[in-house]
């Protein structure tokens, strides 16, 4: 029997600001869909999601929603000015007896719902409207960088709501472990056009790859037949003159269809400019304890930071690890202990909160009018790298167009944002980088080249992140700010923290499903009535089959990883892709199956 979709898209066309968004696009959102929806930032990726929410029309095509169907999404700004408080904006569409939804949803995404409104952040004005969807539980959740402004912990508590949900939903996030966790396929914005693969995040970048290869050798055997043919035309067109102007256009067809291809987006035209080269200690802290606001943020804290080195700092939201990183600094004084810079220091810092943005000012004044800014003798231009640049073309290579030259900070997207940041300081010199919350509102790409950027630079990285992936990639340090004053050193990045620090609720390979350890935490189904002796069984034999598949799933993923795999051995390649492809839908299986047997239990 045919599955009834949630959600339907038929046709759907957009232009915006006179570009094209989408053309005709078909999408249909299956119950039970897990998906990520990926794309280079500007690609139309909130759009489409405000699209399939009903909150942006498009210029043609339909949305159909079945009878009785009910769509959620996540606002990015939500409007909360007619509610007193958060919790009061989180809990208007609930019966008395659902609050406790709410109440649970924000013990674990950490906002407090009797905060007033007027003085809530934007992180927690967020956190309240991911909550109201969770607890209003639809069908289909739409749900637009829901990580942002979470923790590590918060995060993996959403993670493990996610997985355990059994609405379908469609996600958008920077988050590379959080997407690798939990989609089982993925949408593709490229260019106006909107790909979708059954399979999850993880496949992603191998599928993106492929693509633009077989589009690169697409473009260039039309370019050899264009060449072929347009000798022929100036060397043989004389003779053949009534004969062959079907020949001729053809060529003309052939022209056209390659000025009529989209350019993919490059990639920002980043690059560090070192400094000076720094004194090899570049900050030693002894003994630094340290409270604000009555709180405690580190006590008896040690810490030598030699050139070179990428050190992070992790931990739950309002910890201190700004504090503690302007301590390192010599911004903030310690109650007890010393800190000691090293020579010939150049900081650069990229802030979080974008604080050095001015939201009024235009983009060019954002380059020209900054006090770290090295202006050349012109007036339209800055040194980067110690070259003159036009400050249109120094925008350009990150990406902005001429026409966002003039146009203010504030109507810019949080990526965009993010970017106008990293130009602003890969302009200037430096040996010291503090990188606040760099990854937020990043592509996948960027994120790609920011990475190999910063295993480049020859200076020291401090770095405050809750991008777990991202942590890997870059940290050769963690220090992790666990509360109380303690805050604790070790070797590699965030998996390796969490192997060093015996904690095994979180590994890298490890997706949070339904996962056996948790399965085996439940009661008996001797304790549980209203099973047949079969489905008693089978609820007792499941957390075995699991934790076989999820053990089969891994070993499968890390022959995979093998970049060479497929050219060494195009046989092995196929065999363990089809493979791993059976035993995730099996696994899939197997946990809806128990979800459903224990729901039946526990009835």
């Amino acid at each position: 029997m045919a599955r009834i979709p949630l959600l339907q898209m038929n046709a759907i066309s957009l232009t915006f600001g006179g570009e094209p968004v989408f053309s005709g696009l078909d999408l249909v959102v299956q119950p039970g869909d897990r998906v990520a929806l990926v794309g280079r930032n500007g690609s139309g990726k909130s759009t489409l999601l405000k699209v399939m929410a009903g909150l942006v029309e498009a210029d043609t095509g339909e949305v159909v929603l079945p009878p009785g169907g009910s769509v959620g999404y996540m606002e990015q700004d939500p409007a909360m000015a007619e509610f007193a408080t958060l919790g009061d904006y989180a809990t208007a569409d609930l019966e008395p007896g659902e609050l406790y939804k709410v109440e649970r949803a924000a013990e674990g995404l950490k906002f407090d719902p009797a905060r007033a409104v007027a003085t809530a952040s934007g992180g927690e004005r967020r956190r309240a409207a991911l909550a109201r969807l969770m607890a209003e539980a639809p069908d289909l959740m739409l749900l637009d960088e829901p990580t942002n402004h979470l923790d590590i912990e918060a995060t993996l508590w959403l993670e493990r709501e996610l997985a355990a949900t059994r609405a379908a939903f469609v996600l958008i996030s920077h988050d590379r472990a959080f997407l690798r966790a939990l989609t089982r396929a993925t949408l593709w914005i490229d260019r106006g056009q909107v790909r979708r693969q059954e399979k999850g995040f993880s496949h992603f970048e191998e599928w993106r790859d492929k693509v633009w290869e077989d589009e690169d050798q697409a473009r260039h055997k039309m370019n050899r037949l264009i060449k072929a043919e347009g000798r022929w035309a100036v060397e043989g067109i004389s003779a053949r003159r009534k004969r062959n102007q079907g020949r001729l256009r053809a060529l003309q067809d052939l022209r056209a269809q390659r000025a009529a291809q989209i350019a993919r987006q490059g990639s920002a035209a980043m690059a560090l400019e070192s400094g000076p080269k720094s004194g090899r200690k570049v900050i030693e802290a002894r003994g630094l304890s340290k409270r604000f606001d009555g709180k405690r943020i580190v006590r008896d804290f040690d810490l030598l930071v030699q050139r070179g080195d990428r050190v992070a700092f992790v931990g739950p939201n309002g910890v201190g690890k700004t504090t503690l990183l302007k301590m390192l600094l010599g911004e903030e004084a310690p109650d007890a202990g010393s800190v000691t810079l090293g020579t010939n220091l150049e900081g650069a810092v990229f802030d979080q909160a974008r604080a050095q943005l001015d939201p009024d000012m235009s983009l060019w004044d954002s380059l020209t009018g900054d006090p770290g800014m090295r202006v050349s003798g012109k007036a339209d231009q800055i040194m980067v790298r110690g070259q003159p640049k036009h400050v249109v073309g120094y925008l350009k290579e990150f990406l902005f167009d001429e026409r966002q030259a003039r146009a203010p900070v504030r109507s810019l997207s949080g990526g965009e944002k993010a970017r106008l940041l990293l130009a602003r300081l890969m302009a200037r010199p430096s040996n010291l980088l503090v990188l606040d919350e760099p990854t937020n509102d990043l592509d996948v790409e960027t994120l790609d080249l920011l990475q190999e950027l910063l295993d480049g630079y020859d200076g020291t990285v401090l770095l405050v992140s809750h991008d777990r992936d991202f942590l890997d990639r870059v940290a050769a340090t963690t220090v992790a700010m666990e509360g109380d004053g303690r805050a604790t050193v070790y070797a590699g990045g965030w998996s390796d923290y969490i192997s060093q620090r015996g904690d095994r609720t979180e590994k890298k390979d490890e997706k949070p499903k339904a996962s056996a350890a948790k399965l085996k935490s439940q009661p008996r189904s001797e304790d549980k009535p209203g099973l047949s002796f079969t489905e008693k069984h089978r609820l007792e034999a499941l957390p075995d089959e699991i934790t076989r598949l999820e053990a089969e799933i891994a070993k499968l993923e890390a022959l995979l990883s093998d970049p060479d795999l497929y050219a060494r051995e195009p046989v092995k390649f196929d065999k363990a892709t089809e493979a791993l492809v059976a035993r995730q839908k099996k696994l899939a299986a197997d946990e809806e199956e128990w979800l459903a047997l224990a729901e039946k239990a526990e009835a």
